[in-house]
């Protein structure tokens, strides 16, 4: 199974499982701007130069999650096996965090696509741009 490379975007608080122990839900896209989530994460029990930041690349060799039935979730084959590979600092107005994140063809800018997708199963995990944001409150 050859490992995949995921820029980590989503980091979840530590939460406590029965049947996991302590875990985190991560979530992060590839190269190609496809999302994935990954859980379960055993991430205090990683190596500490293994445990991963935001905008971290990770390595790894992943498998579809048996247990949850979203279309990006997927499972670390060997938690022991995930490396940290790298880091996407924020040089130059952030240029190589938008270029990956904000790629025209991944990036969502209506929301019915979106709500359609969750609703038929394809899809939870996106990026959208709203035409105009209205207020922070």
């Amino acid at each position: 199974m050859p490992k995949e490379r995921v820029l980590i975007t989503v980091k979840t608080y530590p939460t406590l499982s029965r049947k996991y122990g302590e875990m985190v839900c991560t979530a992060g896209v590839r190269a190609d701007g496809s999302w994935v989530r990954l859980y379960p994460v055993p991430f205090r029990r990683l190596e500490e130069e293994d445990q991963y930041a935001k905008f971290d690349w990770i390595e790894a060799e992943l498998v579809k999650s048996g247990s949850d039935p979203r279309p990006e979730t997927y499972r670390l084959v060997d938690p022991r096996e995930m490396r940290r590979i790298g880091h996407v600092g924020t040089d130059k107005n952030w240029r190589e965090r938008r270029q990956l994140l904000l790629n025209p063809s991944c990036v969502y800018d209506r929301l019915q696509p979106l709500l359609d997708g969750a609703k038929a199963n394809t899809l939870s995990l996106a990026v959208f741009k709203p035409a105009r944001i209205l207020d922070f409150t």
